[in-house]
């Protein structure tokens, strides 16, 4: 478990958060295509094509949601494309409809209609701190994993404190909560996705440290 944790830790922080950002500098400082030339392939810049809406769907259902719609542009161009909500463009088109989709490196990452215009699932997005927020989770939970079965594999018949009943479970529910409240808060509020680790990871340590006090004081029985 320590293992498979510390790899999600690495795979976040050295491969997810880095392609990402790079992805939406990209995106961000990619210029319009010029008008009269068109590359064979995917291209680096922003072209405006019209489409033509085959099919829109919206379907809420829980946590089976389905924001899509298929576009057409002549001759062999189909494409689905998903959002991640209805407004303010999707629950408004119709079969039929002429929309322009915003072009890039063979993706269309917005579709535009008369003025509104919806990102779709593929556009790029500045938001690290998920990405840190779900790296730090790992990271703490690995951490957790190799301390409690280290204990376990040293003292196999005297595991106490470290132990699920009691301080192993405080600490897990903690690290589950508190890493993406922290991730989101940071988002929302525009924060540097570093700070989430580093928020999060001294009031863990913290927290660990009084449990543990805790439990010395209060020791579990039964605990397995």
């Amino acid at each position: 478990m320590a293992l498979l944790a510390a790899l999600a830790c690495y795979a976040a922080f050295a491969l997810w958060l880095p392609h990402d950002s790079e992805r939406y500098r990209d995106f961000a400082a990619a210029e319009p295509c010029p008008a009269d030339t068109a590359a064979p392939g995917p291209e680096d810049c922003l072209r405006m094509l019209t489409f033509t809406v085959q099919d829109a769907t919206v379907k809420a259902r829980g946590k089976n949601n389905r924001y899509r719609a298929t576009l057409h542009r002549a001759p062999a161009w189909t494409e689905t494309v998903s959002f991640g909500d209805p407004r303010p463009l999707l629950e408004g088109l119709r079969p039929g409809d002429r929309v322009i989709g915003t072009v890039w490196r063979g993706q269309i990452a917005a579709v535009d209609r008369g003025g509104v215009r919806q990102e779709t699932s593929e556009h790029p997005r500045d938001n690290p701190q998920l990405a840190a927020s779900f790296g730090t989770l790992a990271g703490l939970f690995a951490a957790l994993s190799f301390g409690f079965g280290a204990v376990r594999l040293a003292r196999p018949h005297r595991p106490e404190p470290f132990v699920w009943r009691g301080y192993g479970k405080q600490l897990f529910f903690t690290v589950l909560i508190l890493c993406p409240v922290t991730g989101f808060l940071a988002l929302w509020l525009k924060l540097p996705w570093w700070l989430v680790p580093a928020a999060v990871v001294p009031f863990v340590a913290y927290s660990a440290r009084a449990f543990y006090q805790y439990r010395l004081r209060v020791p579990v029985t039964g605990a397995a």
